[in-house]
């Protein structure tokens, strides 16, 4: 489909890609949401916590909503499309995932980019659980790219309930997008994203010492050593560049199947042009692609006082515009 020409600015008073990433993330309150948590089984023996937010009556359409890197079902992006969905009266369930709902998971395994058999698990279990006649999928980065690599995988046996989905901020090519978090520019990102997966190794380590020494972190400068050092390994990649290569969503999007909006700032600092498949969109009949000159990183704040952020707005014109 053709790229998408995007009218969205953010507001002046948000002059860059930081403070528009930084703001929402730390002072948008969300007031309403009140979820039912419900713990799932895996096959492996762990479990995954799930956050419903459910609206009166017997809906029959549910959003499924994935997180970001060390996020949450509480975070604001999260919660304010779920408060967004349930006022045009949809379920929403906001899954958190491995080990990010306030207790340590399991087993040695915790979440990546590319974890879409957990994806499927809670996908299988949302449409067993009640009758939903419509899904949509919706993500920001992480969990833009875990959802986006899931329907490539589900190709033309994806569930036909699973009409469309919605990716934010999403580092579909993480080859070249992971790296950027060294930039100086990203230096609070990056140190704040290592301190939160330092901790969680700490914790682990406790559960597994022999698989997770403690020493190693002493070898942990960056995000990319991380990866080399504890997530590769324990997940079965060689190393950080085999990690890209097998779960980053572009090599996937080619067998997408069902209408999917990709929406990437071109002022997100964490992300490269190569995360907006562009060339693709020209051709794929059920890729579409949007590219705000600015909106930051999982930001979007609107530009007046109206409660909806534009990235939620965007998020229903797209999925309720065929209706």
């Amino acid at each position: 489909m053709p790229v998408i020409e995007s009218l969205y600015q953010a507001p002046k008073w948000l002059p860059n890609p930081h403070w528009q990433t930084i703001y929402p993330n730390l002072f948008r309150k969300i007031k309403g949401i009140k979820y039912h948590r419900e713990r799932i089984d895996t096959p492996d023996g762990d479990f995954l916590d799930l956050d419903w937010s459910r609206v009166e009556g017997s809906p029959q359409k549910l959003v499924i909503l994935s997180h970001g890197l060390e996020g949450g079902a509480d975070r604001a992006y999260i919660l304010g499309m779920v408060k967004a969905f349930n006022n045009q009266g949809w379920d929403a369930l906001a899954w958190n995932l491995r080990g990010c709902s306030g207790e340590p998971n399991q087993t040695l395994q915790f979440y990546h980019h590319g974890i879409t058999e957990d994806l499927d698990v809670v996908v299988k279990h949302a449409l067993e659980s009640a009758h939903y006649k419509e899904v949509v999928l919706i993500g920001f980065s992480l969990g833009g790219n875990l959802n986006l690599k899931y329907l490539g995988e589900k190709g033309e046996e994806l569930d036909p309930r699973i009409i469309k989905s919605v990716s934010f901020s999403t580092p579909c090519d993480l080859a070249s997008s992971a790296p950027l978090l060294q930039n100086r520019n990203n230096w609070m990102y990056e140190m704040y994203f290592k301190q939160k997966l330092t901790k969680k190794i700490r914790l682990k380590s406790q559960q597994f010492p022999k698989e997770l020494p403690r020493e190693m972190l002493k070898k942990v400068d960056s995000l990319l050593d991380f990866i080399d050092i504890y997530l590769a390994p324990i997940h079965n990649f060689k190393n950080a560049e085999d990690y890209f290569n097998r779960v980053s969503a572009r090599f996937y999007l080619d067998k997408v199947t069902i209408p999917s909006l990709i929406v990437n700032a071109v002022n997100d600092s964490f992300l490269s042009p190569e995360c907006s498949p562009v060339v693709l969109a020209q051709t794929h009949p059920a890729i579409f692609v949007e590219n705000p000159a600015t909106g930051g990183h999982c930001g979007f704040p609107p530009g007046g006082k109206q409660g909806l952020y534009w990235s939620e707005k965007r998020a229903l014109e797209f999925v309720l515009q065929d209706e």
